[in-house]
This record gives structure tokens, sequence and C-alpha cells, in this order.
């Protein structure tokens, strides 16, 4: 009997590695041959250990007409060799190529997971070519799947996407999380010790954390000032915990923010981790006030980590964090807000406690890795038949 070959392509290879993780294993598990396509980097070694091939093609985050179109060709040649049941693209230039290929070579099932959309925050040509984009690529597309609530409607409202085309699989998330492993053990205790102490962080000191790409549609210049403002005021010493890598080149904070990262006084910067759970467990409270998201999984990472979270009014955010019994959610773009939340959670440890709990117990009932696999598995089956 034939086996299935499905096709999963996104533009650089740290999204197959750390928004999918482990569904390529899984899917090899029942029955599926599993390629993975996107850019070259040094992610791809891990993608690797969960089987498969993987195929390197060189396409750009930012907007490259020629390189896109060499990139197309590359992409229609793959197609042509592997001839794959399945087409499931991510991220929205692995999602136009990508779709546009699969269409073009009449893959029987071509779907496009929406995760966020840099369309949201941007404004005039840019916005227009945006749009136009990601509706050729919902065309191309026999199925779309924006990870939230909130993104759908978005999807429907404001883009004219056919709300027949569209579904969410399972409650929502691209992967859901692995509620094991992220938790708090012995092991992850002695780390966090470990980095407090490093620090010299005491245990009377509130740390506030924040997991992402350090720019400014994650609402960092609304966390700065809050932070600055608790800083000046506080009688308990506050330290900023910022694990992640800047991307000065697409999304550039203002010189004063990036300056005061980089020379603020309690402001660690972390850079990029492989394994982010010592670090989230090492602080008091999680603030993630972005501007747009699909599903954030790192929101999740921390609610299972049982840090309490700060999040902003949008899909997926809002819709992981119950406001006042998970967690609290603030106005996007308010840094006041953002502020009165964090002064909140730094007097009241009581609360940070009640929320954490909380918490966990949703994410747990709600988006539990095998579930989401699973749905996702039920979804192909359906398609192909």
């Amino acid at each position: 009997m034939e086996r299935t070959r499905l096709l999963r392509i996104t533009t650089v290879p740290i999204s197959l590695h750390l928004l999918l993780k482990g569904q390529f294993r899984f899917m090899r598990e029942q029955g599926f041959d599993v390629y993975t396509m996107s850019a070259g980097g040094k992610e791809v070694s891990e993608v690797l250990k969960e089987g498969g091939e993987h195929i390197e093609v060189p396409l750009t985050r930012k907007i490259t007409p020629v390189q896109d179109l060499i990139c197309l060709g590359k992409i229609i040649q793959v197609i042509r060799t592997i001839r794959p049941h399945i087409v499931h693209t991510h991220t929205p230039k692995a999602g136009l190529l990508g779709m546009l290929a699969a269409w073009i070579c009449r893959v029987p099932v071509r779907m496009h997971t929406v995760a966020g959309l840099p369309l949201v925050e941007a404004t005039g040509l840019k916005r227009f070519t945006l749009v136009i984009t990601e509706k050729i690529t919902y065309f191309c597309a026999t199925r779309v799947y924006p990870n939230s609530a909130g993104l759908k409607d978005y999807m429907i409202q404001s883009m004219g996407a056919r709300e027949d085309k569209l579904k969410i699989i399972g409650r929502g998330s691209s992967n859901g999380i692995d509620t094991v492993y992220f938790r708090r053990s012995d092991d992850i205790e002695k780390q966090v010790d470990e980095l407090r102490s490093k620090y010299g962080i005491r245990k009377e000191d509130v740390v506030f954390s924040f997991v992402g790409r350090i720019v400014k549609d994650k609402g960092i210049g609304e966390i700065i000032k809050a932070f600055r403002r608790i800083s000046s005021q506080a009688e308990t010493k506050v330290y900023l915990l910022l694990i992640g890598s800047f991307e000065q080149d697409l999304d550039p904070l203002s010189k004063e923010d990036y300056d005061f990262l980089h020379n603020g006084e309690n402001v660690i910067l972390a850079g990029f981790q492989s394994d982010v759970r010592p670090w989230i467990a090492a602080s008091d409270a999680f603030v993630f006030p972005s501007y747009r998201e699909g599903f954030p999984n790192v929101v999740m990472q921390a609610c299972c980590l049982m840090v309490p979270c700060i999040v902003s009014d949008i899909n997926g955010c809002n819709e992981i964090i119950q406001h006042e019994k998970t967690g609290i959610v603030v106005p996007v773009k308010d840094a006041e807000a953002v502020y009165q939340a964090m002064v909140m959670l730094m007097e009241h440890p009581r609360l940070r406690t009640s929320y954490s709990l909380a918490a966990r117990n949703y994410i747990v009932d709600n988006f539990d890795q095998r579930f989401v696999w699973k749905e996702l598995l039920n979804e192909y089956n359906m398609l192909l038949q």
C-alpha cells in the first residue's frame, strides 16, 4: 500500500524546529513519508533528528521578487520530483510560494496555516502588497487554518477571506504544547537557583520576563516604559529578563529603547536560548504585550511553568489568558496598563500563585500537544479521502 507523502514548508528552519517540533516524528509513526523544506540554517540538524528528508531552498523573510521567483521554480521542481499528496505551509513567504507551486503542480491537498499576520501593523503600499500575497495564498490553498478564533474573525472581516475555506484545528494553536516537558521539576528548580544566583537576584527581588523576537511589534517599548517607571519607584529590586534576538533590520526598536536594554541597570539580555524553561521559571511574572499574534507558544509555556502572565488584548493571547482568572489582559500599545499590571503582580505574590495554578490547569485541559497532533492527523485523513 502506498504511503502518504507529506511536504511541510516554512520560510526558515527555526520555525520547523520550534513551532512544529514533534509533529514530523508523530506523522511518520502514523505511516506518512514526511519531507520538510525551508531556507538553510543551524536548526536544520534539529529538524533532521525527527527523521525524514529536509530540502533547502533559499527563501527569505523580506520582499525579494527575483529571489522569490527562483525559489518558486525550485519548489515546483521538488514537488514534481517527490509528488506529495499533501503540501502544508506555514509563515507568509513559505505560504505564498509553497501554495502557488502546489497549485501549479495540482497537488491534491494544499493546506496553509496562518499564525499571525504581519499586515496587521503594516500601512500603505506595504500593507497592500501583504494583503495581495495573502489572498493569492488563500486562493491556491484547498483549506486555510488560522490558529486562533480571533485570527479567523479578522481574516473574514478585514480581508474578505471565505469562511467556508477556513478552519481551526482543535481549539487553536499550531502545535499545542508538551505539558510534561514544560512543567516545574527538581532539575528546573536547580537551574532556576543557579540563574538567579549568577545574576545576584535575591528571593525577595522580582523578575519580569519576556521571550520572543526583541522588536517593536512585540510591545518591547511598552515593557521598557513600564519597567523604567517601576524601577524608579519600587522598594523591591526589580529585573527585566529578555530571552530572544534583536531584529533591528526588520522591525527596529527606537535608539533610546535599544540603548536602554544594552546599558540599563538590572536588564538581563539572555539572547536566544534553545531551552527557555529555566529562564522563564526564574522569573516572577511573564510580560507579553504584543501587537499581533496567532497563538503564541511562549505564553502557553509560561503558563505551564506556572509563571503568571500579562498579555495584550489580541487574538491568541486573549484566548489563552482569561482576564483576572488565569492572568491579566491589557489593551494593545498601552504602557500605562502594562505598568499597572506589573505593579499588581509585583505587590501581590498570592495573586501570582492563584493565576499561575489556574493557567496551567487551563492549558493542560485544552492545548496538550498530543490532542492537537491527533486533530491534525484527522484533518489530513479527512481531506485525503
